[in-house]
């Protein structure tokens, strides 16, 4: 497959990019139709870059695939741009290497073998996030002997990354436990770093405007503190969850500056939007941790302006319509991402002229990657010569080591305007809040290995050969 004119996402230079055409390379659209292997791609005027990375996803499945499952959620994925998401352990059963479902298998047997059980393949690839905890109870940490035969190195294709009982922040009766396992096999804790008990919304004027139980910041900036120290006396390896507070980006900054081995990402939602947009928003803008003061939107645009913020992640959490039609007080926390974090982030950030698009695909893809520790291929790391047209020619050396990262890349129009309609998501959640909203910047196309797995492109730009 040969991509035509695209804009190198770093040099700034016009690039020709020539793929190995996989077996099984075809044309999938926005309404998932297979029509005809791809040999030729125009995108004259866009953007070529690293395919991103997700390293906060809940798929929902196993346990509550009437939310989403890995079909609907791998195809959110891929229309998102990533080629890369990792899976979050609070499935049903849990992802703890020892709870059963009602076929035997752990979830862990479950994902690695889901496209051979269903006879597909899907548009991404993802990795896992093992249970800090069995059961993600708390009580006790999860027994290494259940899952360390699943880490990198041992043949699977989609290995355990990384700890967490996100949805909940590891307990002080267990982190210690949890971070000598993380540490004996160099993986990091991904902490929900935040804990309460009580509360719907964050603390402040809105919560008292809409007469519901307020969560204050400290309910973050308490776990955030507790892990640094952890970080500090240990030397454990600690990325903390979707942060959302000034208060929280200010200890995270205090922390880098004093070199502990410390993390963090933030969420489109936190960039976007503040606690303000319950107002108009309701249950589609309630999530764990909440939306904060616009003083802390503003401290979370400056943490990633300053470098505090090391990734952006999209905590896509789906839920059912009668969930989120329950209202602030009950229905559940959470809202997807996939389908709208790069443009998003694109309009908040770049269009803004807060940082540079680069900078925004480091976000977004580069250090995601590097966290999970699964390097994924550059377009720089592929071989270079002049075409014929005087554009430089990328080359995938189809000779080299069966081992080289995959070609993940992702096609991009950040001049792009479109308005956010939810109901032409792929995801089968539909809770976003921003339904409605006019965005600059969107993704044209998903290449994984080889594969055009997603197109928004227009046919003109495309030349097929028609399948037999």
């Amino acid at each position: 497959m040969r991509l035509l004119g695209l804009t190198d996402w770093r040099s700034g230079r016009a690039v020709d990019l020539v793929l190995p055409q996989a077996a099984d390379s075809a044309l999938i659209d926005e309404t998932g139709a297979v029509s005809a292997e791809v040999e030729q791609i125009d995108a004259s005027g866009l953007v070529l870059a690293p395919a991103l990375v997700d390293p906060h996803v809940h798929l929902r499945d196993p346990g509550q695939t009437d939310k989403e499952d890995m079909v609907t959620g791998a195809a959110a994925a891929a229309a998102g741009g990533y080629g890369l998401i990792l899976l979050m352990p609070n499935t049903q059963p849990a992802m703890d290497g020892h709870a059963r479902m009602a076929d035997g298998r752990t979830v862990i047997d479950y994902l690695e073998s889901y496209e051979r059980d269903h006879g597909l393949r899907l548009p991404v690839d993802y990795a896992l996030c093992v249970a800090a905890t069995m059961d993600r109870a708390g009580r006790q940490a999860s027994n290494p002997d259940d899952w360390s035969g699943h880490l990198p190195g041992h043949g699977w294709d989609y290995p355990v990354v990384a700890i967490s009982d996100d949805g909940s922040a590891v307990t002080d009766q267990t982190l210690e436990d949890v971070a000598a396992n993380a540490r004996e096999f160099d993986l990091p804790i991904l902490d929900h770093c935040e804990h309460h008990e009580h509360g719907q919304v964050n603390l402040g004027a809105v919560s008292r405007q809409l007469g519901l139980e307020g969560i204050p910041a400290s309910t973050e900036t308490a776990i955030i503190h507790r892990d640094i120290a952890l970080a500090e006396r240990t030397g454990t390896r600690v990325h903390l969850q979707h942060v959302s507070t000034a208060g929280g980006f200010e200890a995270v900054r205090s922390a880098k500056a004093h070199g502990l081995p410390i993390t963090c990402e933030t969420a489109p939602h936190y960039l976007a939007l503040c606690d303000e947009d319950l107002l108009r928003c309701g249950s589609m803008a309630k999530m764990n941790p909440p939306l904060r003061s616009r003083a802390d939107q503003q401290a979370a645009l400056e943490a990633v302006a300053d470098g505090t913020v090391d990734m952006i992640a999209t905590d896509h959490a789906p839920h059912t319509a009668a969930e989120k039609a329950l209202g602030l007080k009950d229905a559940p926390n959470g809202i997807i991402g996939l389908e709208t974090a790069y443009a998003v982030c694109n309009q908040v950030l770049v269009t803004s002229g807060l940082i540079s698009h680069d900078r925004l695909i480091e976000l977004m893809s580069l250090a995601p990657a590097e966290l999970m520790g699964m390097r994924r291929l550059l377009p720089e790391d592929l071989s270079s010569r002049k075409a014929n047209t005087g554009h430089l020619l990328l080359e995938v050396d189809q000779h080299s080591e069966a081992d080289q990262p995959p070609v993940d890349l992702v096609i991009l129009d950040p001049e792009a305007k479109w308005k956010v309609d939810p109901s032409r998501f792929h995801s089968k959640a539909r809770n976003t809040p921003f339904a409605g909203a006019e965005l600059t910047g969107r993704v044209m196309a998903t290449i994984k290995e080889g594969r055009l797995v997603f197109s928004r492109l227009p046919e003109s730009r495309v030349i097929t050969r028609e399948r037999n």
